[in-house]
């Protein structure tokens, strides 16, 4: 009995769609990069005096209004997004618009260029954190009417033997207050604003992607997962294009505590964090958050060449791979574990390219000295001597770690510099260890295929090869 094989559809990206500190769309981001410029500075959306690490990267206010980009009929909706989704949201508008697509949310009146049944979408997120504001108003009211706060009263204990702990402890919670009353002082549809697949959610309703869709949570390494899904499907045509990628913000107390907690930030110590994130540098202290992320329109070539798209890259080789991680959570990778190098080879050989065509690396590049260390020696093992040499393009020193977000700029970076056969700037970094990442202007250069990965908390790694189109 013979067996028949199926081509597999090829794969490129038509539209970028970025969305960070430098505004929305691919432009502001790639004109920022080549310029060699920093959106990190002293956050202002909240009073992060109290951290450690008090800068980020943030989306201007007047940058961005999420109701510009929906349809007039949607608007409403625009009240249950929190900002993890308002950035997806955002992020899928100027992907749409890039690739010269028209959608429901375009135009409802004209043919959809993709037919909605073949229009998928996969978008990575992070954990939603609640508004404190919400939270803290309704929890209010399920304070005990007896309770009184003379424990945190004006005037200080006398007793110096008394710990500071028990002179401010905390206000407590009735469980059968809140249930009853404290609860309805929630909107009712609160819980709609902090799921994780509601970024895809509302992003297929507005385009109307009845394709397949699905939503990853792997932390940083959410988007690549994601644009990987998308590749999958359409090789296997189930679909002609898919808004792929993902979107986070931490820029907001939980966000911040728990990167805190997680020991990834950079101490500021008291500067505006501009120039503290130094992927690779011997002398890494961490990293800084950022808002954003992205998506991009991944579409079969075929579909793409028919309708005279623009052809940023070719998505040839994709790969994922687990390291072990002796914490348990993540926090920390194990320096022996080849995983991450797997992942690369692993990509390669997917995409039929040798170590010696890479003419750029795109990694995480956080400035976490555990995560940069996984990195270089994930390098150095699958690249050699030659691993020196390979020009590393970075953008947390940039726009922040956008988390489940960061992979998608980092994918939409890439992709723009192959169709432009640009480098674009790097900042910060003045040791850099055995690698070619130490500051540099950006620069022309030839560039057939890039190598991206990611690596998330929690040790999820992803390799990604673009190639560019026609090479």
């Amino acid at each position: 009995m013979s067996v028949i094989r199926i081509p597999r559809r090829r794969v490129v990206i038509t539209g970028l769609g970025p969305i960070s500190a430098f505004g929305v769309g691919i432009e502001p981001l790639w004109n920022a990069m080549i310029a060699g410029k920093t959106a990190i500075k002293t956050i202002t959306s909240m009073d992060a005096s109290g951290f450690p690490c008090s800068a980020g990267a943030q989306l201007p206010a007047d940058a961005f209004d999420v109701r510009s980009v929906v349809p007039k009929s949607y608007r409403k909706a625009t009240k249950v997004m929190a900002r993890d989704i308002e950035l997806a949201v955002g992020a899928a508008d100027a992907a749409v618009r890039d690739a010269k697509l028209i959608t429901k949310a375009i135009n409802p009146d004209v043919e959809p260029t993709i037919p909605a049944s073949r229009f998928g979408c996969h978008i990575g997120a992070g954990l939603i954190a609640a508004e404190v504001d919400e939270l803290t108003a309704a929890l209010a009211s399920s304070r005990p009417e007896s309770f009184q706060r003379s424990a945190i009263s004006s005037r200080p204990s006398t007793d110096s033997r008394q710990p500071i702990a028990n002179s401010l402890s905390p206000c407590p919670i009735d469980l059968a207050h809140w249930g009853s009353a404290g609860m309805q002082n929630l909107t009712p549809l609160w819980l709609l604003k902090y799921l994780p697949n509601m970024l895809a959610c509302h992003v297929t309703i507005i385009h109307d992607c009845r394709g397949p869709s699905n939503t990853i949570t792997c932390a940083e390494a959410s988007c690549a997962l994601s644009v990987g899904e998308s590749v999958r499907v359409i090789q296997r045509n189930a679909a002609d294009a898919c808004l792929s990628g993902g979107a986070e913000c931490k820029l907001n107390t939980m966000g911040i505590l728990r990167q805190t907690f997680s020991r990834r930030l950079a101490p500021t110590n008291g500067s505006d964090g501009s120039t503290i994130v130094k992927p690779f540098d011997a002398h890494a202290t961490g990293s800084v958050l950022g808002e954003g992320g992205g998506i991009i329109v991944v579409e079969a070539f075929d579909t793409a060449l028919a309708r005279g798209a623009t052809l940023y890259a070719e998505i040839t080789g994709f790969a994922a791979t687990q390291s072990f991680c002796p914490d348990t959570v993540g926090l920390e990778l194990d320096p022996d574990d080849e995983s991450l190098g797997d992942a690369m080879d692993m990509a390669m050989r997917n995409a039929g390219v040798k170590p010696e065509e890479i003419d750029a690396i795109a990694p995480f590049g956080s400035g976490i000295p555990n995560i940069d260390q996984a990195e270089i020696a994930a390098i150095k093992r699958v690249f050699g001597p030659r691993a020196a040499d390979i020009p590393i393009i970075t953008t947390i020193p940039n726009t922040g770690n956008c988390c489940a977000g960061v992979g998608a700029i980092t994918l939409a970076v890439a992709a723009k510099a192959m169709h432009a056969q640009m480098l674009p700037a790097r900042l910060n970094t003045t040791n850099a260890q055995g690698l070619c990442a130490n500051a540099a202007p950006a620069k022309a250069a030839p560039l057939r295929n890039i190598l991206v990965t990611s690596t998330g908390i929690g040790g999820q790694n992803v390799a990604i090869v673009l190639r560019r189109v026609g090479s």
